[in-house]
């Protein structure tokens, strides 16, 4: 079995566990009420519709008595180490997907701590008693069922899927449940009747596919409960991937470039706090109808610089841009063919000393990262993306 452990309101949650004054207020983290963007929402803030990525002055708007509270993303990162730190009593094998959730494969684990259900039980209570915050639980035989679930009945959520319940469970569910179903996609599959995961999974396959393409494919794959995904930690994977729907298409070549250079952070840090190396790149492209493109090249030898692979990612980038002019809804970026080893090839003209110089960033920014947060020193090129919405122009 498979848990998904989802932390609750997290960074809003720790501010009202660090200052009891503010609990059971609608507490906003991040932006004020004239500017910035909101980077989490208690759930006393989200029942006025406040929600992570609205500007600021919105939620002043839908909540005039919320509490703005100051981003302490150094904090947030320490105790989502905390909280991975409990993860890791229970099994290594452990997929984190942000400082707040990640998947855990307990199957090896089951002799020594009981069944699934009991260590997430276990985990639950530890993260209450020894951090005083509260995590919701999904647990199944599939990684996306495990997710789902424990987006059901939070906060504080704890719901468990069997193998013999996973279509009557997913059947009643809004399409919106299924991974990469955005209010775009909703749309679409809404003006094919599908309004549920049971009406994919009940529609023609094939349809599917001429409608949505390899897209369609997979989504009435979740919908028959086929997920053949295991939990893979960094250590150990094949490949590392970051990628980002947005709420409305984009067709500014420099907006792609601001998210590129962020995605390129994200897998280049993992690679980096788990000693790998990638022999390729694949950058993943798709379009508001939902077709989606991919290209990948491959390093002269094999390489974690966040610098090499931001400059072959975007090579990439540009080349989808060209052969398919138009807006897109997705981009993602993945490293492969992953080695722990850097085999390195004489080359009489390979610049030595750029290399240095740009390992010697990666070092000072990952340092900087682990002590005040993954979002609070990047790279010039990743700002108008990790920025958006942010003060307005003068």
């Amino acid at each position: 079995m498979i848990l998904h452990i989802d932390m609750d309101a997290f960074y809003a949650s720790i501010e009202q566990r660090d200052h009891p004054e503010l609990r059971g207020k609608p507490v906003v983290v991040g932006g004020t009420a004239k500017r910035g963007v909101v980077a989490a929402a208690s759930y006393e803030a989200r029942q006025y519709g406040i929600h992570s990525a609205m500007p600021g002055k919105r939620a002043a708007e839908l909540c005039p008595h919320a509490v703005f509270v100051k981003n302490r993303l150094d904090h947030y990162a320490m105790v989502g180490r905390q909280v991975r730190e409990i993860f890791l009593r229970f099994t290594p094998l452990v997929q984190p997907l942000s400082l707040d959730e990640a998947f855990l494969d307990v199957a090896g684990t089951l002799r020594l701590f009981g069944s699934a259900t009991q260590i997430g039980t276990q985990i639950k209570k530890l993260i209450h008693e020894e951090l005083a915050l509260t995590a919701s639980v999904g647990i199944a035989p599939l990684k996306f069922v495990a997710k789902i679930a424990s987006d059901i009945n939070k906060p504080d959520g704890f719901t468990v899927v069997r193998s013999d319940e996973i279509l009557s469970f997913l059947d009643p569910l809004p399409v919106s449940r299924l991974w990469g179903v955005g209010r775009v996609g909703n749309q679409k599959l809404a003006s094919l009747q599908l309004k549920t995961i049971g009406d994919i999974r009940r529609y023609k396959r094939d349809v599917l596919s001429e409608n949505f393409g390899n897209w369609g494919d997979h989504l009435w794959n979740l919908a028959n409960g086929i997920d053949p995904r295991k939990v893979v930690p960094d250590r150990t994977a094949k490949q590392i991937s970051h990628e980002r729907t947005f709420e409305d298409d984009i067709d500014d070549i420099e907006a792609m470039r601001a998210v590129i250079s962020h995605l390129c952070e994200q897998v280049t840090r993992r690679l980096r706090r788990n000693q790998r190396f990638a022999r390729s790149v694949t950058v993943k492209y798709r379009c508001g109808d939902f077709s989606t493109y991919a290209q990948t090249r491959s390093f002269g030898e094999a390489t974690n610089t966040t610098d090499a692979i931001f400059r072959k990612s975007m090579q990439l980038l540009e080349q989808l841009a060209a052969k398919h002019p138009q807006p897109i809804r997705l981009l993602g970026v993945s490293v492969g063919n992953l080695t722990g080893e850097r085999t390195k090839q004489l080359d009489l003209f390979h610049a030595e000393t750029d290399e240095k110089s740009q390992k010697a960033v990666d070092e000072v920014v990952d340092q900087l990262s682990e002590r005040i947060g993954s979002n609070s020193v990047y790279r010039a090129t990743s700002h108008s993306w990790i920025n958006r919405g942010g003060p307005p122009k003068k």
